[in-house]
């Protein structure tokens, strides 16, 4: 795909500065990212009652069917069968603000979008995760329906169709999927009885009576939701909410990773039973795989994983009005090729991420 130099471009104003893309649309280290230490953190705990606790995982989550017929299968690139590297496409969506179901997300409704999605790339030697955040608004080819802002795939065609976008603009095989409703964290900070966080910004949440005191803090249930949410009373807006999402995802892990949790089977089973109902997979990735997964990536210090946004070429505006990323050739080329050479470490370190 060239962006930069297709006959697209006849339409849209061009403001590109390669490889970087504007500070106010970089979305590094979002809570989508902190949900992947939770849940590979959760897997891991689950390693000790294994049998009993992944029953009910597999009972209490979703499932997504992909159902690409013959000839989109046929179409999808071809994993190297040597290749022992995974890559997992991660949505993140909230039903609270879009007021839709798991069923109506999945099958892609008009308008329907997300404001997260992720890349997470997993060495074959299972020594390091990396994820990269996906911009939204990038311009790019969405199969049978030409080209369009990356997160408008869901709304033609749901998930699936976003996997193939990706895979399509990558060249690379998407091996496992999974969405997370952020309404989760309510139900996870009510099962960990609380979760403790220190907030540097003393707040009250918009259209609430809900007062966040500079400090130590302990949140749960729909206090805890509202703390992640609140973007309004901050003059930085989403920046100091990515801020406390971490905050709060950070404490969250915390807590799961500690004795009195991974060695207490019945807040196990609770917290499963809590966050599960908020998490869909697809069909071949069940609790015994998330599991065994967790284990091989035990070594991995989930604060510690490499995250970085895909760069782009710059803002730009299309024919139709609306406010695009333009996508980055060479960016897409070199990423490309790291993931078909599992090779995201040496990327990085030629291609050090914006701070």
């Amino acid at each position: 795909m060239k962006k930069e130099e297709s006959s697209e471009t006849t339409f849209v104003s061009r403001r590109v500065r390669y490889g970087v893309q504007r500070r106010k649309k970089k979305r590094v280290k979002t809570i989508l990212l902190s949900v992947l230490a939770v849940v590979l953190v959760a897997a891991l705990g689950a390693g000790f009652y294994a049998f009993s606790l992944q029953h009910k995982f597999n009972s209490q989550s979703n499932t997504l069917a992909l159902g690409f017929t013959d000839e989109q299968q046929k179409a999808r690139p071809v994993k190297d069968p040597d290749d022992k590297s995974m890559n997992l496409l991660l949505v993140g969506v909230d039903h609270a603000d879009a007021g839709v179901s798991n069923e109506t997300a999945l099958s892609g409704p008009a308008g329907q979008r997300s404001d997260s999605m992720m890349l997470v790339h997993i060495p074959e030697d299972r020594s390091q995760i990396y994820v990269m955040s996906l911009v939204r608004d990038m311009y790019v080819e969405i199969p049978g329906y030409g080209s369009d802002k990356l997160n408008a795939a869901i709304a033609h065609g749901g998930i699936p169709l976003l996997m193939q976008t990706v895979e399509g603009l990558l060249g690379t095989k998407i091996d496992h999927v999974a969405m997370i409703d952020f309404q989760g964290f309510k139900e996870l900070s009510t099962a960990l009885g609380g979760i403790t966080v220190e907030n540097e910004i003393a707040f009250t949440a918009n259209d609430t009576d809900y007062f966040y005191p500079q400090g130590s803090i302990t949140l749960e249930g729909d206090r805890a939701l509202r703390f992640v949410r609140e973007r309004k009373s901050f003059s930085n807006g989403d920046y100091q909410r990515v801020a406390n999402q971490r905050k709060f995802i950070a404490a969250a892990a915390g807590q799961m990773l500690s004795k009195s949790t991974l060695t207490n089977p019945s807040k196990l089973y609770e917290v499963v039973d809590k966050a599960a109902p908020y998490l869909t997979f697809d069909e071949d990735f069940d609790a015994a795989t998330l599991v065994g997964l967790g284990m091989q990536l035990s070594s991995v210090d989930p604060e510690k994983m490499e995250m970085f946004t895909m760069p782009t070429a710059g803002s730009s505006t299309a024919a139709n009005g609306q406010s695009i990323e333009l996508a980055s050739e060479i960016a897409i080329a070199q990423i490309s090729e790291a993931l078909r050479t599992d090779s995201m470490g040496q990327y990085l370190t030629e291609n050090p991420p914006e701070q």
